[in-house]
Formats: structure tokens, sequence, C-alpha cells
């Protein structure tokens, strides 16, 4: 990962939604045309996409949550996804 990508602040785009839904037990992301799944790992990630914590910051926070390290590729990946789908500014 490189310095551009540790320090973006990426944030849910707007009109975009996270909410627990508890008939699914999962969290989704609800958008004007549906409403995506997530898996537990998307959402732990997604969730700290408030445009206020940087990539590194998310990947810091979530290493030391799951006493793990090594998940900055992973972190990264997912944010790169959810760039090209339109779900994150």
């Amino acid at each position: 990962m490189n310095t551009a990508e540790t320090t973006f602040m990426p944030r849910l785009a707007r009109g975009l939604r996270m909410q627990y839904e508890p008939a699914q037990s999962r969290w989704v992301l609800l958008y004007p045309e549906g409403m995506v799944q997530l898996n537990d790992s998307a959402a732990e990630i997604l969730r700290r996409c408030d445009g206020r914590h940087t990539v590194a910051a998310i990947v810091d926070e979530l290493e030391a949550l799951f006493e793990t390290q090594g998940i900055a590729p992973q972190v990264q990946s997912l944010i790169d996804e959810g760039m090209h789908r339109g779900w994150l500014d």
C-alpha cells in the first residue's frame, strides 16, 4: 500500500446507508437501486469508512480488534472494489 492509499479517508457515497438487518443476521448496504448483503469482514471495514479514518487507521484498528497482522492488502482490496462499485467516495 502506498502513502496516498494509506492517507485516503474513504466514506460511504451519498445516498448509501449501512444498517444491521436482524432478520438476516447481517449488515447490509442500502442504496436507491437495492441492497447488498455484506459478509462480516466487509461490514467491519465499511463501518469505518466514515470520512474521518484513513485507510491506515482502519487497518490498525481492525488488526488490534481481531489480534491479527497483515490485513492491509485485503482492506485495500475491499476499499478499491467499493470505489469501483460507487459505494465509497
